[in-house]
């Protein structure tokens, strides 16, 4: 009789329901192995002691059973004799690791000056922490959010007013914390280069360059992105780990240490709350992994998570002859002719194409500045 591994499986799988189906007691137990209709009989030595020792009790499932028997050496022997084969007939495996290895980045990026980290341990080196304590200031399952403040919490929280609207938070990542964060913006993201169009955060540009293309010009049209750094959510930081080559792991661990989540209480605790509630969706990015105002990574991703809807304005503004550029959170495009006359379907586009991309435009910062008056960009 020669049995496939879907046979053994099967038969170990019965087996395994007959066992179940009666009382767990010993003698009960050698009686059904006995009724085995298999020609010639099966016997394996010493299997009825194995399951009572390792299911004392009767087990709650029956794959419990099944996998004990499908692993079990005595039955590995006596169904090889079974069947008449030297190999045994099922062995459970499981699924082959893929190498842990750095992958290559996009051809119009290429060759990047970054770390070739291909694992945690080669991730915790390169910061020079222990492994444990990569893993605690990453916090891949979110429970540093729930210690109660003291020193257990990586981030201090601080709300500064603003003249106009709610006041801004800032998250200020401990010492600890921030020189990781430091690490990684010298030694990975500076290397990472961002779309023309962004001058905010970036080494040889500024206000003055991110204004110089909008001098003299007849229409100058800016907006503003509502809770920048916390629409940034960490999907997006973990595409742009990806992209750049890491494996998944180590994109993970970037991800973690590079974003965080607001605890209930201090949003629970912020100054002059609205009663209506209608401040829920700024709790949702906040309670959510997002890139904090205060970390010293957080601009320069911002910046490569923000490069596909620059890269869309940046067109958009060159159909129609404008200049397009973007300072952290504020857009400015501006032109003449055909830009001055389309602004305002220009503006339904350019809300349509921030939508897409999963930000929100502050309409109340809207501005259209024309060139009989007072033109101004970053700032109010």
């Amino acid at each position: 009789m020669i049995m496939s591994k879907f046979d053994t499986f099967r038969f170990c799988s019965n087996l395994a329901g007959a066992l179940l189906a009666t009382r767990w007691i010993e003698d009960d137990l050698r009686i059904v192995i006995r009724k085995i209709a298999v020609d010639p009989p099966i016997r394996v030595p010493g299997l009825i002691s194995r399951i009572l020792k390792q299911f004392p009790t009767r087990p709650e499932f029956m794959r419990f059973v099944m996998y004990l028997l499908i692993d079990d050496p005595g039955m590995n022997r006596a169904l090889n004799r079974l069947a008449g084969r030297p190999n045994p007939p099922y062995r459970r495996r499981s699924r082959p690791k893929r190498p842990l290895v750095m992958g290559q980045p996009p051809p119009r990026l290429a060759p990047l000056a970054i770390p070739p980290i291909a694992s945690e341990t080669a991730l915790a080196n390169w910061l020079g922490i222990s492994d444990g304590k990569l893993r605690w200031y990453a916090d891949l399952t979110g429970r540093n959010r729930k210690h109660p403040a003291g020193p257990l919490r990586p981030y201090g929280y601080r709300w500064v007013p603003r003249l106009r609207g709610r006041p801004r938070l800032v998250e200020i990542p401990n010492v600890g914390l921030k020189r990781i964060q430091r690490k990684i913006l010298d030694g990975l993201l500076n290397h990472i280069p961002i779309h023309p169009a962004a001058h905010g955060f970036c080494p040889g540009r500024s206000i003055v360059t991110n204004a110089a293309p909008h001098c003299g010009k007849q229409v100058v049209l800016r907006f503003d992105l509502a809770d920048f750094f916390p629409s940034v959510p960490a999907a997006r930081i973990f595409r742009t780990f990806r992209t750049v080559g890491y494996p998944e792991a180590v994109a993970r661990l970037l991800t973690g240490l590079c974003t965080t989540q607001l605890p209930r209480d201090i949003w629970d605790n912020r100054p002059n709350p609205p009663v209506d509630g209608s401040d829920h969706a700024t709790w949702q990015r906040f309670a959510a992994p997002h890139l904090p105002q205060g970390a010293p990574t957080s601009p320069a991703l911002a910046n490569l998570a923000a490069h596909r809807l620059d890269r869309r304005l940046n067109r958009l503004a060159a159909l129609v002859g404008a200049d397009y550029t973007r300072y952290a959170d504020d857009l400015t495009f501006s032109g003449e002719g055909e830009f001055a006359r389309r602004t305002k379907r220009f503006a339904l586009l350019v809300a349509r194409i921030v939508g897409d991309e999963e930000f929100t435009l502050n309409f109340r910062k809207t501005r259209m500045m024309r060139c009989s008056s007072r033109q101004h960009v970053t700032g109010w």
